[in-house]
């Protein structure tokens, strides 16, 4: 077939054609008429043996190797059934391998057609005219289940071809997407930063150089105070405070352990940097998937940062929870509570809403006078 190469030098039609080979070998040797019909079988056998070794076996489909192949099979077809009838059990070697080394349906049909000619005729040279019918009969009958035969394996070929072919394209389209699921978080996470140092450590610092350009004036004109060099002191210790909370914020967690074991360690960490008290207590059902995990960290991540940066919190409470088909993730907190309306999008949480909305998620903001909740939805369909 078009999409088989040197198919016949693998061992199952070695052992195909020294199956065949023995058995009309053996009938040769037990029913042929006379010496001479023997030598004529041998010859042929022995022709048919060597084309398969020399050129058979390395043939691709449509070759001239291919093409000499078929023409001995057909001549030796011929000249085994003329010695003996019974020998045309050849054809159950010659008809397939027919069809698999031609490049076309129609290819593989004619050379069926020639391999069934000739078969006919050795029947017309063995057994002569008055055997013409039966002869016919079962040649046609050779022909057609060969045929039928060949087109459906053909079929299923070209199915298999069809299915690696787009199992191949999904493969690269899953690829893909998860490429650009993985820039687009990339993206994400640069902008968020980029909106951190913005709305944070660029302000603070800024406000530094004019404490500091303050200070030499005053300093130039003799009238530098203790109290402005203590501003300028406590400004910079500001711009420290919030680079540590930032890459505190930004510290990788390993997942190798599962979400359980991240959360923990957020929440350990969380508790030795501001020594607010925390507790993460994780009831899931089922495990969530990798995707769903890295969300479900990266939602606490933003919420204990929040939490840090804005609330004066005292206590937090972390939880992972199955509601129904779907999981939730809840970062609650007592400290300021703030209006969802009215946070500014240095928050953060425009990123995690994106974030989620990847996985089918949503995110929630609720406060009030008791504090702040941050609440992570993510149905379990699509963490299944």
């Amino acid at each position: 077939m078009g999409h088989v190469t040197a198919v016949l030098g693998s061992r199952w039609w070695a052992l195909a054609v020294g199956v065949v080979v023995t058995v009309c070998a053996v009938l040769l040797a037990v029913a042929a008429p006379t010496t001479a019909h023997w030598w004529v079988g041998a010859a042929a056998l022995a022709v048919f043996v060597v084309v398969y070794l020399v050129v058979g076996r390395r043939a691709a489909d449509g070759s001239p190797g291919a093409i000499a192949f078929i023409v001995t099979s057909v001549v030796t077809t011929g000249a085994l059934v003329s010695v003996d009838p019974p020998l045309a059990v050849f054809q159950a070697l010659a008809m397939p391998s027919a069809w698999v080394l031609t490049t076309s349906r129609r290819a593989a049909i004619v050379a069926n057609a020639f391999i069934a000619a000739a078969t006919g005729t050795g029947f017309f040279v063995a057994l002569g005219p008055a055997a013409a019918t039966s002869a016919a009969v079962t040649v046609l009958f050779s022909f057609v289940g060969s045929v039928a035969l060949g087109l459906w394996i053909w079929r299923i070929a070209e199915y298999g071809d069809e299915r690696a072919r787009l199992l191949d394209k999904l493969t690269a389209a899953q690829d893909e997407l998860a490429a650009l699921h993985r820039d687009a978080g990339v993206t994400d996470e640069r902008e968020r930063l980029a909106r951190e140092l913005h709305d944070t450590i660029a302000q603070s610092l800024a406000g530094v150089v004019l404490l500091a350009q303050r200070a030499r004036r005053d300093h130039a004109a003799g009238k530098l105070r203790d109290d402005t060099l203590e501003l300028v002191e406590d400004a910079a210790r500001a711009a420290l405070s919030e680079t540590r909370t930032l890459v505190a914020g930004s510290a990788p967690v390993e997942l190798s352990s599962g979400i359980a074991e991240a959360l923990d360690t957020l929440a350990a960490r969380f508790r030795r940097e501001t020594s607010v008290a925390i507790s993460c207590d994780v009831a899931l059902t089922s495990p969530l998937d990798r995707d769903a995990e890295v969300v479900v960290l990266r939602c606490a991540q933003e919420g204990l940062a929040n939490v840090r940066k804005h609330s004066g919190a005292t206590a937090v409470r972390v939880t992972l929870v199955d509601e129904a088909d779907t999981a939730v993730l809840r970062v609650e907190d007592d400290g300021r509570g703030l209006d969802p309306d009215a946070v500014p999008d240095g928050f953060g949480l425009s990123g995690l809403r994106a974030r989620l909305a990847l996985v089918g998620g949503t995110l929630e903001l609720h406060g009030g006078p008791s504090g702040t909740t941050v609440v992570a939805r993510i149905p379990r369909e699509t963490t299944a």
